[in-house]
Parts: structure tokens; C-alpha cells; sequence
């Protein structure tokens, strides 16, 4: 390349901030990551749920966090690290109680969500990937919430809340702001993000069976199926 050579510089890329060695991380937190470890015959694997909980108690992946991970699966730092920063459910820096997400990919895009995305910026008064100065919420712009049947669709704490307006998206975060009750569309009483993330970290709270398996959307198809005397083909009469 007759002495040019390709550079590549992302300053905002979302690296982990390792500045900030604060944690909460004791020997409970240590001993439930050698819980989840013990779950895989790969102890690798546990890594995206050992993740999570190291979210569940320090509010991100911190360094500590991180060094944990690599020491009770024999990895690196590096290789955690690579992971933490390639799935955005990690946060990098701290967020707030309730992680509000607003999607605006195609459909819900189509049915409003980037009004919806505005309005919630506007009521919080920040940007995406940023958190309220009373440390409450945090925002993200979410790319497909896979709920198209239900659009625009938004989330709190990865409890979806379907069929969103921008009234009904001002009413559910003075809700939550003023500590009410809130409930999921299709899902459980809405907690705090953290403690949602200790679910995903393969801890149940019991919650699992409250609210619709399915709203009445996304069963359409099915009932109509029923109702016609549909069935899918048996593989073993199909076959070639």
C-alpha cells in the first residue's frame, strides 16, 4: 500500500470502563458463579449468565466482575471482556433502576415508535444510552424487540409493554417513578432491572407463571387453524 496503512479508531465504542473498580461483588456473588459454572459440561458456556449477574449486583460489568469470570472459568480477561462488549444487554457503565427500551426497527417504526423514542426522551429528559440524573432510568434505542405483532412495542427491564402511544408511555413512567405496581403486558409485576438480570442469571423469583403465556396476537394464526381443523403434516408421511 506503498506506505499508507488502514487505521481504525471507535472512541465511542462502549468499552468497559475500568476506571471504576467499585463493586459489591462477596462471597455469595462468588459462590453463585461457580454455581452457574457447575451447570455447563463446558464451564465456558456459563459465561453470558455469569455475566448477567454481575450485573445483578455491581449495576454493569465491572473490572471485578470481569476478573472473576476469567478466574473461575480458566480464561482470560480479554476473552470476558470481548464478550461483555459484543452483547449490548451488557451494560458498560452503570444504569438506572428501570432500563426503558423503545424500538424503532421497521414495523414499530411504521407504527410510531419514533415518536414514542422522542416522546420518552423528551419526558426524561435524555438521550438514549444515557441515565436520569436521580440514577431511576437509563434508555435505549432497541433494535427489533422480535414483537411486531404488537407494535410499537417498548420494555422495561426486558418485560415487554406492547401496543405502546406516547400517552400511554408518559403514564407508565410516572408510574414507575412513583414506585406503583406495574405490570407487564405479557408478563410478571414488574421489579428493577437488576433484579430482572438475576433472573436471566438462572435465578428464578418465582414470577414466571404470572401474566399470558401469549397475547391474543400473536395466538390469531392458531386460532384460526383450530377453528378450520388445521393441522401441521406428519413428518413421517411427508418424507421422501
Amino acid at each position: 500500500m506503498s506506505g499508507h496503512e488502514f487505521q481504525s479508531f471507535f472512541p465511542d465504542s462502549g468499552e468497559v470502563d475500568m476506571t471504576d473498580t467499585s463493586t459489591n461483588i462477596d462471597q455469595t456473588t462468588l459462590a453463585e458463579l461457580r454455581q452457574i459454572a457447575a451447570r455447563y459440561p463446558q464451564p465456558r458456556s456459563a459465561l453470558l449468565p455469569m455475566l448477567h449477574l454481575v450485573q445483578s449486583v455491581d449495576g454493569r460489568v465491572s473490572p471485578a466482575g470481569i476478573e472473576a469470570c476469567a478466574d473461575i472459568l480458566g480464561i482470560t480477561t480479554a476473552q470476558v471482556s470481548g464478550v461483555a462488549t459484543f452483547y449490548t444487554m451488557y451494560r458498560r457503565r452503570p444504569g438506572g433502576k428501570h432500563h426503558i427500551g423503545v424500538c424503532t426497527t421497521a414495523l414499530c417504526a411504521v407504527m410510531g415508535g419514533d415518536a414514542l423514542l422522542e416522546r420518552v426522551e423528551h419526558k426524561l429528559g435524555i438521550k438514549t444510552d444515557e441515565t436520569t440524573a436521580d440514577g431511576t432510568f437509563s434508555l435505549e434505542r432497541i433494535e427489533c424487540n422480535a414483537a411486531c405483532d404488537f407494535a410499537p412495542v417498548m420494555m422495561v427491564n426486558w418485560e415487554f409493554m406492547d401496543n405502546m402511544t406516547p400517552e400511554k408511555a408518559d403514564q407508565l413512567l410516572d408510574d414507575l417513578a412513583a414506585g406503583k405496581d406495574v405490570s407487564a403486558s405479557r408478563g410478571a409485576t414488574i421489579t428493577s432491572w437488576r433484579e430482572a438480570e438475576r433472573v436471566l442469571a438462572g435465578f428464578p423469583d418465582g414470577r414466571a407463571d404470572e401474566g399470558p403465556s401469549a397475547g391474543e396476537a400473536s395466538l390469531l394464526g392458531k386460532g384460526i387453524a383450530d377453528r378450520q381443523g388445521w393441522a401441521a403434516p406428519n413428518p413421517e408421511e411427508t418424507a421422501l
